[in-house]
Parts: structure tokens; sequence; C-alpha cells
């Protein structure tokens, strides 16, 4: 069956760890763009970095943005097309638990970055992804919206791993995996990427079996699973290679040119 849409990680799949796309990488996306398939990002960050990319790429379509529990249209008035939130009383639960394991909590609530305090993580993070961010107390903050919550530890991914296991245990009704070994995200149980893509699958009309969807970490297991073309890159994890149909190569050596080469590119005339 012919790929109509390639639904696509950004970090470690499309983007280098330097923060730098290979050029065919961006000559590949946007032969995709111009011939008709949809390519839409899915992503962990928030919409206003996601929307940066996107643009860069030149790419139009939605965005599926903090993880999924964020669709939203990439034009000027930026319509929100699904939303989910962590509920208030669970929020507050899950930053005063963090407080006290002693991670670093960014907290995103109506696309605005909060922290308690800038330190060495906050600029990690924020020169990164090139995006602006607000220090406050949380203890005064009114929770509302909660887009998600990153948990951080740069110095000790042993601890992110216990985090992650902990919250998984602790919060049944939430979704929470690991984005990096140094991340642990908390969204809705309705905020996977494969909430995401298929609430744009429906949208668009595009059936499971004509999109190809490629990722690199854990949090990207629920979006191989919406594609009917499962691709996992060289660099993932063990645990996502274990449910993709193709490993393709790393993403320095250009791994989603090469997935596209080999599942879309014959079809698609690209």
């Amino acid at each position: 069956m012919t790929i109509r849409m390639v639904a696509t990680d950004i970090d470690g799949t499309i983007l280098k760890y330097d923060g730098k796309f290979n050029p065919d990488v961006i000559k590949c996306i946007q032969n995709l763009d111009r011939s008709g398939i949809k390519v839409v990002l899915i992503t962990g960050r928030m919409y206003k970095a996601a929307k940066k990319i996107a643009n860069s790429l030149n790419i139009t379509t939605p965005i599926v943005a903090y993880q999924g529990a964020l669709v939203r249209d990439n034009s000027d008035d930026a319509k929100i097309l699904y939303e989910r939130y962590i509920p208030d009383e669970t929020a507050s639960k899950i930053i005063n638990w963090a407080k006290k394991q002693d991670v670093h909590i960014n907290l995103y609530m109506n696309d605005e970055l909060y922290v308690e305090q800038e330190n060495e993580f906050t600029r990690k993070y924020v020169s990164f992804q090139h995006i602006p961010f607000n220090v406050t107390p949380f203890d005064g903050l009114k929770l509302h919206d909660v887009n998600k919550i990153l948990l951080i530890d740069y110095d000790n991914p042993d601890k992110i791993t216990f985090v992650n296991k902990q919250l998984q245990k602790d919060f049944p009704e939430l979704f929470i995996a690991k984005s990096t070994d140094f991340f642990c995200e908390v969204c809705h149980k309705e905020a996977t990427k494969g909430d995401g893509l298929r609430y744009l699958q429906e949208l668009y009309g595009i059936k499971k079996e004509e999109t190809l969807t490629i990722g690199d970490h854990n949090n990207d297991i629920e979006l191989l699973l919406a594609g009917g073309v499962k691709v996992a890159m060289g660099n993932a994890t063990e645990e996502l290679k274990t449910v993709a149909d193709f490993v393709t190569d790393t993403v320095d050596n250009d791994g989603f040119v090469k997935a596209i080469d080999k599942f879309v590119k014959a079809g698609a005339n690209v």
C-alpha cells in the first residue's frame, strides 16, 4: 500500500544530538511534502519549539506536541485540534513527589515553560531548544491546563530510570515514559504520540497501513504502533527496536533518509 503520511519524532530521529540537520534530511522531507505526502512532526517538545523546527523545514502540517497532549495547526491562528491535560490535583502530587527526589522539574502550562530556579539543567535545556522560560515558585503557582511535566537529571540517568518506574507504578492513570536517558515525561493517559497520530489519521482519512512511523526512544513506542510501517533508528533503544518492522541507520548517518528510500521513495517518485 502506498505511504501517504510520514509521522516522525524530531530529536535523535531527524535532528542530530548537536541540534543540527543533515542537509539530505531536509531535502528528503521537503521532497516528501512537495509530492503530497504529509510529513507530521510528533514530539515531546512544546508547540513553540516544534513550530520553529517545522518552519525551518518549510512544512505546514499540524504539529503533535507534548508527546500527544496537544495537536495544533502550524498557522498564524494556531488552532488547537486536540488537547489533553494532566488533572491539576494529580500534577500537584507529581511535583511534590519529584521535589522529594531532588530532580529538576520543567512544568508546561498553556505552552509556557515554568521552572522554580534557573540552574545548569535549565540553561542546558533551553539553550538546545531555543525557548523562553519563566522562573517562579511552584507553591504559589495556580496549576491549570498542564500540558506536561518533564523530570530531568543530566548527571544521574539511573535516578531518571528509578523515577520513571516509580511514577508508572504510582500513577497508572497517566502516560509516563523516558524520552532520553535523562528525561522522564509525564502526560495525560490519552496524550501519547499514538493518540496524536490517530487523530490526524482520522482527520485526513489516512489509514494506519498508509502511514510510516519512525522514532528513537521508548516514548516513540506508541507512535510506531500507530503506523503501518514501523521504523526504529539505528540509535534507538532496544525496547523500541523490538516493536519495529525495520531498523534503519543512525541519525548521524541519515537513517531517516534511508528508511524513506526503502519504503516510500520508489512509490512516491520523490
